[in-house]
């Protein structure tokens, strides 16, 4: 049969249209007999392979032949259901991957807001348990700095004047700090800070104002509000605490052939280890 050639495939009722060049993704499998007449398990039957299997599972299955990646939604629960489907294909390097189902499963991750409102300023940072997201977040904001006479709180520099971004001050890997509004330096010269968070392209002084944007940006990503309360009632600190399933990064299962290997498939997983 041609690498490009059509199959199709009645799964538990289900119908699946692929080319045999992704059945033949691991020629020892039985999806890759299969297209030989080399097993008996599957019945051709109107130019269609019957299977009588579990369907809905086997989309699972076509999506790794496909992408060569495991990659299960976050309210997946079959994992010994599938790794029993993926070792009757004889597909084990798929089966070793689901024995390990703690790789695969999604892990609830914290992020904490601190805000501080002293004045004409406002101080934030930022913690999360998982240092990606923060990396992530950290690129998404951006601090603009400039000088102006006479200004404050509520006199927003001129269009005209250039601001500076600056750089995030990040104690660590897991958090991030940054302020916005003004203060007074030298005579009756004020320096501000504007904030910025992409997709939204406003530069906003106000601190009240960057922390709604920051929380509804947290929202829009995934993110639920769990609890708020007050740190430091002298210091007007605040704590906005949030929290999310993470879906844990695709597991990916490389082919490569080996000389002496008649063709089998030698497998290697790899995981994502930026964010532990």
């Amino acid at each position: 049969m041609s690498n490009q050639e059509v199959v199709i495939l009645s799964v538990g009722g289900v119908r699946f249209v692929t080319q045999a060049s992704t059945l033949q993704q691991f020629p020892k499998s039985r999806l890759a007999r299969m297209l030989n007449d080399d097993d008996q398990e599957f019945k051709l039957v109107n130019g269609e392979f019957f299977v009588d299997r579990d369907g809905t599972l086997f989309t699972y299955i076509m999506d790794f032949l496909r992408t060569l990646q495991v990659s299960l939604p976050t309210d997946f629960s079959d994992y010994q259901r599938l790794q029993r489907e993926a070792e009757f294909y004889g597909l084990y390097p798929l089966a070793d991957v689901l024995s390990q189902e703690h790789l695969l499963k999604p892990r609830l991750e914290i992020l904490e807001v601190r805000f501080s409102l002293q004045e004409m300023q406002a101080f934030f940072r930022i913690f999360g348990s998982c240092s990606t997201t923060v990396e992530t977040l950290s690129e998404q904001i951006t601090v603009f700095a400039g000088q102006q006479s006479g200004q404050s709180w509520n006199s927003p520099f001129p269009s005209q004047k250039p601001l500076v971004p600056l750089p995030l001050e990040r104690p660590s890997h897991h958090d991030m700090v940054f302020q916005c509004g003004t203060n007074c330096s030298a005579g009756d010269q004020f320096v501000a800070r504007y904030v910025s968070i992409k997709p939204d392209n406003r530069k906003l002084i106000n601190g009240t104002n960057v922390l709604g944007l920051l929380l509804d940006t947290l929202l829009k990503d995934g993110f639920r509000l769990i609890s708020t309360r007050t740190v430091s009632s002298e210091e007007k600190v605040e704590c906005y605490s949030f929290e999310r399933m993470r879906r844990p990064p695709g597991l990916t299962v490389r082919v490569s052939q080996t000389p002496g290997s008649s063709g089998a498939a030698q497998a290697k997983r790899s995981q994502a280890q930026k964010g532990k």
